[in-house]
């Protein structure tokens, strides 16, 4: 995220968390709902298989690591920056947003078997239990879809499980709670309320993580099924837009969906009017709308400016905080974990997916049971995807 400094720190979690913790994390089906590690895969020198580094090149989640931090995979997703809205712009998202689905699978077809994919929750401990790494797929920005929403079903054959509806910029059916320019629809367009009931009907998770506040209410009401977002911080802990705040935690939780905590818009900037101006700049320079084809040049120019006006790093406590506040909140039944692994987590002493047994120990050390845990790790999450397979008409359960 623009705001976010480079990570460059390592450690080894198994240095810093107790036999018992680590004991029971390896016991536990580990998921988190939002790793946008596929956005490596257009670099041929980065592969799942080798063991990288953050201080190396930045990617946070592989194999080797997936396997030393106990998790066993998640929703792997197909990010499209948002473009214009206009028939040029739709053509250009969809293209990207199949071939980062066609890389997914080639990425699983070349993991030498510890990855496969997965479709429905029933695969989650069937595929688990033999071994593999489970890889099930999103897409974030409904942008892709131009003005078709009938297009969905296609994305749904493709494997799509969950659809987060908007990103950084207001598009065709939702407003996004970052857009500088503010509210477009006031909530969603009629083309996202129409998106929703689709998703309700093929049975596609609604994922409402950067949406803004009119457009979470009108989707809780309008879903037939529960609503995840799949990485979101609390805003009664850190007041930021992108984050959620507490009445709407308990409306989510009560409506059945689930709280995926992520681990940036955690740490406030001190005053730099430098940094403002170029920020604003920056921003200038590229507008709301940044293309795929831009993606490359922006990620450029904003790691230089991180370089140049370096922020505050949140810290392991801080992540721990937003979780705990989630769960004191509504309770472990509607909490999970979506880190924002290789899309804009940067957190000191939660550098990687090595470091996942010391959320289990933290959960431990408060007092949350083995099945607590169990919920907060994977259960939550793989029960608003059975919810949401009970919406289509031939998977009834």
């Amino acid at each position: 995220m623009l705001l976010l400094a480079g990570a460059n720190d390592m450690a080894v979690a198994a240095n810093q968390v107790s036999d018992e913790a680590q004991h029971l994390h390896r016991e536990m089906l580990v998921l988190d709902s939002h790793l946008d590690t596929p956005a490596r895969l257009d670099d041929p020198a980065w592969s799942i298989l080798d063991r990288h580094t953050v201080a190396d090149n930045g990617s946070q989640v592989d194999l080797p690591r997936m396997i030393e931090g106990g998790l066993d995979g998640g929703f792997w997703v197909a990010f499209t920056p948002q473009g214009p809205l206009e028939a040029a712009g739709y053509a250009h998202a969809r293209k990207h947003a199949m071939d980062r689905l066609t890389a997914i699978g080639r990425m699983v077809a070349g993991s030498e078997g510890r990855l496969a994919l997965a479709e429905h929750t029933n695969d989650a401990s069937m595929l688990a239990e033999g071994g593999k790494m489970l890889v099930y797929r999103s897409m974030e920005n409904a942008y892709p879809l131009g003005e078709d929403v009938g297009a969905l079903e296609q994305f749904r054959d493709l494997g799509v499980r969950m659809l987060g509806l908007v990103h950084m910029a207001n598009n065709q059916f939702a407003d996004s709670a970052n857009d500088p320019a503010g509210p477009r629809w006031h909530g969603l367009s009629p083309a996202g309320r129409a998106l929703i009931a689709e998703a309700n009907r093929l049975g596609i998770v609604v994922d409402l993580s950067h949406a803004s506040d009119e457009a979470f209410d009108q989707a809780i009401a309008l879903s037939s099924a529960p609503i995840l977002l799949s990485h979101s911080g609390c805003r009664d802990v850190f007041d930021r837009p992108r984050n959620i705040d507490d009445a709407r935690i308990q409306r989510l939780a009560a409506s059945g969906g689930v709280i995926q905590v992520s681990s940036i818009y955690m740490t406030r900037l001190p005053p730099d009017p430098a940094r403002d101006a170029a920020v604003a700049k920056l921003l200038a320079k590229f507008g709301s709308d940044i293309g795929p084809d831009r993606q490359t040049e922006f990620d450029a120019d904003r790691a230089a400016l991180n370089a140049r006006f370096p922020v505050p790093r949140p810290t392991f406590d801080d992540f721990m905080d937003n979780l705990l506040h989630a769960l004191r909140l509504v309770g472990a039944r509607h909490v999970g974990v979506g880190v924002d692994w290789d899309g804009g987590s940067d957190v000191d002493g939660f550098a990687d997916v090595t470091m996942l047994p010391k959320v289990t120990e933290r959960l431990m050390a408060a007092g949350y049971s083995r099945a607590d845990i169990e919920d907060i790790w994977g259960g939550n999450l793989l029960r608003v995807v059975r919810e949401a397979e009970r919406q289509t008409r031939g998977n009834k359960q």
